[in-house]
């Protein structure tokens, strides 16, 4: 009888001590840093803000305490100010008004598949700019004016309100900083929501952001020796390299960097939704979840990234979540989606995306965070007892996130070579030395599956100096579809204030030992 290879005998042993065990996987890791390691930044899962509710978010007379919390207990894990994008579909709708204290909103009628639908109508004042200080010192922001509706008088007024408040005493002594303005956001969707006519294309968009551009920079006083520089493109998708289309690389041939503005961009934006759930019905966990969909839904922007990279540019995901249309029900607010968002943020960092603003909104479905009282349901619009802020299940994910990737501003990060299409795997490396390992299960377990079944990963090593003892933290999950009740290391986000609770879980075992990690499951490693 021939032998059985070294894993095939360990399997063996395993399914023989735990029927659960269904699989066995040897993973390589290096000791130190590849050359082509990417750096990983702490602030690689951001936000970015529907600018409708602002106020909400942020509070008036004083804070959102709920808010403020949610954003600082990343600061205390990265030791890094966070960053806040605020705009998106509302900046295209927005008017100012010195009449207005804050803000007045027109929204239309919820629906089930939209119960809390973006306002078509936002007029604001200058106080609705002021209130920026409430959130957390050294907090990184850029925020988007008004392209859409084509009133030069409506950009430069939020324009002027903007720079004044980001000079105010309160905003400056907090440290928070204006560091980019967005001039329009999707504008490659203007042709379809009636912003422009249906002959809408590249050249007249570069032409007419160019234009406004112009006047932005101006109020805003923007220079090459400005803080404060200007984003581009914001674009919803991309027609790749398609130079009649609207893409980085079509923007690019049109002239958008060689005019007085466009010389003042310094990061280029687009936007990305792995599905849809604008007309109902479709949205699968599962799907959401898998590693191979994952992996398409980034590398689509291959060519944008690297055109991006030539000229010399930073390149991030402005606005992303799970499913357009603020999410799918019983997919983009469950514990499946947190294992997604942690897969598709680190995967995202090795082709070349620098930062993920994860799209929020009031009420919306694929939040990680809602930040106010609700008094109708998420799902479906219909009337709940008040339920009130809380943070939901992707939360998580943005929390190992900043914890996988550390304080110390050295991270780099690669994805292992794992031949498994539901185990994805990632080390992380301080001042190019192996510090940790991210490993992630993405079969979703759910009501009614058969026996939940487990990995198990023996780990070696390439390079010397190995770590002989680990400790692993586990995201505990009790079903993919769970929109509550998780817990990470053995401590719950899900609080009244936000704060972490409860006493912190992990194991140390020997390396040799190897880590097992059951379906719908994520886990730290840390190498001591």
């Amino acid at each position: 009888m021939p032998r059985l290879s070294q894993q095939m005998q360990r399997l063996a042993q395993l399914v023989a001590l735990a029927s659960p065990i269904v699989s066995a996987i040897d993973v390589t890791i290096p000791i130190t840093a590849p050359n082509a390691a990417p750096t990983v930044s702490p602030n690689l899962v951001s936000l970015s803000i529907e600018q409708d509710r602002w106020i909400d978010w942020a509070g008036t007379a004083e804070p959102n305490q709920f808010f403020y919390n949610a954003l600082d207990n990343l600061v205390q894990i990265s030791r890094a100010s966070p960053w806040i994008r605020i705009g998106a579909d509302s900046e295209d709708h927005t008017l100012f008004s010195y009449d207005v204290e804050y803000e007045e909103d027109i929204f239309p009628a919820s629906t089930a598949i939209t119960p809390y639908p973006e306002a078509t109508n936002i007029t604001v004042g200058s106080r609705f700019y002021d209130i920026i200080s409430h959130l957390p010192a050294g907090t990184h922001v850029h925020w988007g004016v008004n392209l859409g509706q084509y009133n030069i008088t409506a950009t430069y007024l939020e324009t002027t309100a903007l720079v004044a408040a980001f000079n105010s005493p309160a905003v400056k002594d907090a440290g928070i900083t204006l560091d980019f303005i967005e001039v329009g956001n999707e504008a490659d969707l203007y042709a379809n929501n009636g912003a422009r006519n249906s002959s809408w294309n590249i050249y007249e968009y570069v032409d007419q952001w160019t234009s406004f551009a112009t006047n932005v920079s101006a109020t805003a006083g923007l220079s090459a020796s400005s803080y404060t520089k200007l984003i581009g493109c914001a674009f919803a998708g991309s027609s790749h390299n398609d130079l009649q289309g609207f893409s980085p690389q079509a923007a690019f041939a049109d002239g958008l960097l060689d005019s007085t503005p466009g010389r003042l961009i310094r990061t280029i934006s687009q936007h990305q939704y792995s599905g849809s759930f604008c007309t109902g019905g479709g949205a699968v966990l599962q799907d959401l979840m898998t590693k191979s969909y994952i992996r398409g839904n980034i590398t689509v922007f291959t060519p944008d990234i690297n055109a991006t990279h030539m000229e010399g540019l930073d390149y991030i995901l402005g606005e992303t979540n799970s499913m357009s249309c603020h999410g799918a029900p019983d997919v983009s607010n469950t514990a499946g989606a947190a294992l997604w968002l942690l897969d598709y943020s680190l995967f995202a960092s090795q082709v070349g995306i620098s930062r993920l603003h994860f799209h929020e909104g009031v009420g919306y479905k694929y939040n990680l965070i809602q930040p106010v009282t609700l008094n109708y349901s998420i799902l479906d619009g219909s009337p709940i007892a008040p339920l009130a802020p809380h943070v939901q299940p992707p939360y998580y994910g943005a929390i190992i996130a900043a914890e996988a990737i550390g304080a110390t501003g050295t991270a780099q990060a690669i994805e292992l070579a794992i031949n498994e299409t539901d185990v994805s795997g990632y080390a992380l490396f301080e001042y190019g030395n192996l510090a940790r390992a991210v490993f992630i299960n993405t079969v979703a377990y759910l009501p009614g599956d058969a026996t939940r079944t487990s990995t198990h990963i023996d780990l070696s090593f390439t390079g010397y100096g190995a770590s002989t003892q680990m400790t692993i933290k586990r995201l505990n999950i009790g079903y993919a579809n769970d929109t509550s009740g998780l817990t990470w290391g053995g401590q719950t986000y899900e609080t009244s204030d936000a704060r972490v609770s409860g006493q912190e879980v992990v194991e140390t075992v020997p390396v040799s030992a190897g880590v097992d990690i059951q379906e719908t499951e994520a886990i730290l490693v840390q190498f001591l």
